[in-house]
C-alpha cells in the first residue's frame, strides 16, 4: 500500500489504518515493503511471509526473540523493520 510513497505519507496511512482496527476492531492486513521504522511501530500483530509461507505471525514485540530462537540476531545498527 506505500510503494512510491514518501514516508510521511506511508506513516499517515497506517497511523489512519491503526486507528480504523482499533476504533472498530476490525483486522487489517496490509502488505509493506521496507516500512519506515515508524510505520513498523504502529503494527500490533505482524505476519511475515516468504516464497507464499508463513514465517512468522504473532505480536510485533516477540518478532525479534521468535528469530533469535531460530538462530538469526538483528546486527545492533539495523532497525527490527529493516531486519
Amino acid at each position: 500500500i506505500t510503494n512510491g510513497l514518501d514516508s510521511s505519507t506511508a506513516f499517515q496511512i497506517v497511523k489512519s489504518l491503526q486507528q480504523l482496527a482499533h476504533i472498530t476492531n476490525a483486522t487489517v492486513f496490509a502488505s509493506l515493503l521496507q516500512p519506515a521504522p515508524e510505520s513498523y511501530d504502529l503494527f500490533d500483530d505482524i505476519v511475515l511471509m516468504a516464497q507464499g509461507k508463513i514465517v512468522y505471525h504473532g505480536p510485533r514485540e516477540e518478532v525479534l526473540n521468535f528469530f533469535e530462537k531460530c538462530g538469526f540476531r538483528c546486527p545492533e545498527r539495523k532497525g527490527v523493520a529493516d531486519f
